[in-house]
């Protein structure tokens, strides 16, 4: 083995893996994507623990997640039991819970949306003031208002 050591050097693509990552979209990509699976946690649990009992009770006790039909034509008493029994099942109340759920995750981005446009629109910069007429122009707008004024013999 000879004295002589030689230095690891890194693949050319990590600089440029880098300089992508540390791009400002792709951090508030990544941010969103944490505040949105936060948030869909939370309105999952809007959905399941207080909409659906709240409408299962209005429509007479109905408890969505176990509203299903068994394509095996037999009856089980919940979804859990269906699915243990290996019973093919057709989840209607399951369904229902993802168009819930869908409704207010696109009514709460269509109000983000919203507040982020009025944001935007009342912190734009005014548009710059038109420059000063140059010394040529002024001179003629004083020509052209003197013979406007002078009466015609």
């Amino acid at each position: 083995m000879s004295g002589t050591s030689r230095s690891i050097r890194p693949p050319s693509w990590l600089n440029e893996f880098k300089a992508f990552i540390m791009r400002g979209s792709v951090v508030d990509l990544a941010v969103g994507i944490v505040i949105g699976a936060a948030f869909t946690g939370v309105v999952n649990s809007l959905v399941k623990d207080i909409i659906n009992p709240v409408i299962g009770l209005l429509i007479g006790g109905i408890d969505f997640s176990n509203l299903f039909v068994a394509l095996n034509g037999k009856h089980y008493a919940t979804l859990a039991a269906a699915k243990a029994a290996g019973a093919a099942t057709m989840n209607v109340g399951l369904f229902i819970n993802a168009i819930i759920q869908f409704l207010i995750v696109s009514f709460a981005i269509f109000w983000v949306i919203k507040a982020l446009t009025r944001l935007k629109l009342h912190n734009e910069p005014a548009p710059p003031a038109p420059p000063a007429p140059s010394p040529t122009e002024t001179l003629l707008a004083e020509i052209r208002d003197l013979l406007k004024v002078k009466p015609t013999a």
